[in-house]
């Protein structure tokens, strides 16, 4: 095994692990916690707030993108290898589903605790604000497509890069203050497959649109950034 991809399949697991626990953990434990709840716009902040540290303590490693859809974007922009796709998908999703399984632990180590969706993203009856299946469906792909937009926009060379981390983490910050009434917010495979396992049988049942969605609007906002933002060529 190459000892360079392990620390970067390390720093993606890591990476992703901390992304999961942060933000779903911040929505399990602490959104309706009594009196002193967080809320919405606690959760979103969670969830940017994992992005901006887990960017400056992983990112030098990995690149920072703690999502399967991040990673794919990256490569339909020219910026990484296909090759390196699949080390970086397994990480981010390992990293999720066992940060999940500590979060369960935690959650359910509360007598009479009842985990309910377990922060799992959902549509129709399982959608925060009740929207449907198209609804949610293009929420998942335009929010993905403007967060690859602002990702790779963020980490160009013109760009001031010691700002990236924070610019990234703002942006999901603002995905999920709009769209966690919609979807629960996923933009992220990773982060939705780790919670669905753990939590009530539906989750799995609607996992496939929080893959499909985020990756179709990744690839989407590498395109867009590629024909109209990218800096020319040398």
């Amino acid at each position: 095994m190459n000892g360079n991809n392990f620390k970067i399949w390390s720093a993606e697991f890591l990476g992703t692990f901390w992304l999961t626990l942060g933000g779903c953990g911040s929505a399990v434990l602490a959104a309706a916690f009594p009196n002193v709840g967080i809320g919405l716009l606690g959760v979103s902040l969670a969830f940017g707030l994992t992005v901006v540290t887990g960017a400056y303590a992983f990112g030098p490693i990995s690149g920072g993108h703690f999502n399967p859809a991040v990673s794919l974007g990256v490569v339909a922009a020219g910026r990484m290898p296909a090759s390196k796709l699949p080390g970086y998908i397994v990480s981010q999703v390992l990293g999720a589903c066992v940060a999940a399984w500590i979060l369960y632990l935690i959650a359910s180590g509360k007598p009479g605790a009842e985990l309910g969706d377990f922060a799992s993203n959902g549509y129709g009856e399982h959608s925060p604000g009740g929207y449907g299946m198209t609804a949610a469906l293009i929420c998942e792909v335009v929010m993905t497509a403007i967060f690859l937009i602002v990702i790779l926009g963020a980490t160009a060379k013109r760009a001031t890069g010691s700002m990236a981390g924070l610019a990234i983490g703002l942006c999901l910050t603002l995905i999920h203050l709009v769209s966690i009434p919609v979807t629960n917010t996923s933009v992220n495979p990773a982060r939705s497959t780790g919670v669905a396992l753990f939590a009530e049988p539906w989750a799995l049942g609607q996992l496939w649109l929080f893959w499909v969605a985020p990756l179709v609007g990744a690839v989407l906002g590498a395109l867009i950034y590629r024909a109209l933002l990218a800096e020319p060529e040398a």
